[in-house]
């Protein structure tokens, strides 16, 4: 049974210079048509392939809380109706810290929202300001103390490293205002230069100073050793959470597993296929309104591939890949399929193994794409 949920809201008040995900200016978009098409792909996919109850579900974007309270509660309303979800489940909601009124966190609240995620990415204003951001320091403070004083207590925000002109002391002083507000979880993203973004142009003029490579390692490890200081255990790459609060979400994800997709440009993973919705809102809506599948594209996943997945993403996982698992999931162990690739990755000191696991050293943290790369195309 798949057990978790994306949904995304790929409408936005403003576009950041280095975002790539699906969206769009929320100025004149037909938001009501899209949340009753978001609706409806919901109710024939969950016919369609079924769950008892979802453990966790993520309403990303975009930007969900461009939505208004009423328009929130009317997705949220039925969400509660098409599926059942569990008395413990992960309900999680992205939101801007410029863009959450007291109205929009008690319908949060009112229906199960139990995890706010804010995009935070810095504390220091010109870095703000450079990347496109429209919300200050002090809103971002105040956004977040607000939302925990109104009974949010599962509080994660995203920030970035690598930024173009940012310094250590910049990251230092994020990382202190950080660990003095009531946060359980950090999501500590270096940029990544993505193609049609405002930063890929500025890139290609050779206009966009980015700190050095040996400086944005040096940030990596300032963030591993602050975070491990102050109470947030490193569980993934790039996620840190205090006891208790790993994000069950995105665990989903790493483990390689299945879960619903839904919403323009979503991707999902359902039995053994990934598919992706149409990314252009009314194309999506059209779709969904002649009564068509929203899906664009679909793969069926070889067992070839699920295993060179379940490595990549599962050394991702700072407990690494269990090995037991590899083997009651594939019928294989990991050293049939991937024995040379573990043992090369094992000279280079990028690799560690117990007999439960294998995972990232250190230094594997700090070069992870040249480990995962190593697991592609080897399993035929």
């Amino acid at each position: 049974m798949i057990q978790a949920a994306y949904i995304h809201i790929p409408f936005c008040t403003h576009i950041c210079h280095y975002c790539d995900f699906n969206k769009v200016f929320l100025h004149q978009q037909p938001v009501d048509a899209y949340i009753d098409a978001l609706i409806i792909e919901m109710e024939r996919t969950f016919e369609r392939v079924p769950t008892s109850q979802l453990q966790t579900v993520f309403i990303g974007g975009g930007t969900p809380t461009s939505l208004t309270a009423k328009q929130l509660d009317r997705l949220l309303r039925a969400i509660h109706r098409i599926v059942s979800l569990a008395s413990d489940v992960e309900f999680t909601v992205e939101a801007n810290p410029d863009e959450v009124s007291d109205e929009q966190l008690y319908v949060l609240k009112e229906w199960g929202v139990n995890r706010l995620s804010f995009g935070v990415q810095t504390f220091d204003r010109e870095l703000l300001q450079r990347i496109g951001r429209t919300h200050t320091k002090e809103t971002a403070i105040e956004t977040i103390e607000r939302a925990h004083k109104l009974g949010f207590h599962n509080i994660n925000i995203d920030l970035m490293y690598g930024l173009p002109t940012q310094t250590i002391d910049h990251l230092k002083e994020t990382l202190r205002i950080t660990f003095s507000l009531p946060i359980q979880h950090v999501s500590a993203y270096s940029l990544i230069i993505e193609p049609k973004t405002v930063f890929y142009n500025l890139m290609k003029k050779q206009t966009l100073p980015l700190p050095s490579q040996e400086e944005e390692a040096y940030m990596y490890e300032m963030i591993m050793e602050q975070m491990e200081q102050h109470g947030y255990r490193q569980y993934e790459l790039s996620n840190y959470a205090q006891k208790g609060f790993d994000s069950r979400h995105n665990m989903t994800y790493w483990n390689n597993d299945d879960y619903y997709g839904f919403g323009a440009g979503a991707h999902g993973y359902m039995n053994g296929i990934r598919h992706v919705n149409a990314g252009p809102i009314k194309k999506y809506i059209q779709l969904i309104e002649q009564g068509q599948w929203p899906h664009v594209d679909e793969h069926v996943v070889s067992k070839e591939e699920q295993m060179e997945e379940h490595m990549f993403l599962g050394l991702r996982k700072i407990e690494g890949v269990n090995k037991n698992e590899f083997f009651m999931r594939y019928g294989k162990t990991v050293h049939d399929v991937f024995g040379e690739a573990i043992a090369l990755q094992k000279r280079n000191g990028l690799l560690e193994e117990t007999e439960e696991a294998i995972f990232l050293t250190h230094r594997g943290k700090l070069l992870g794409n040249e480990v995962f790369q190593s697991f592609l195309g080897v399993s035929s």
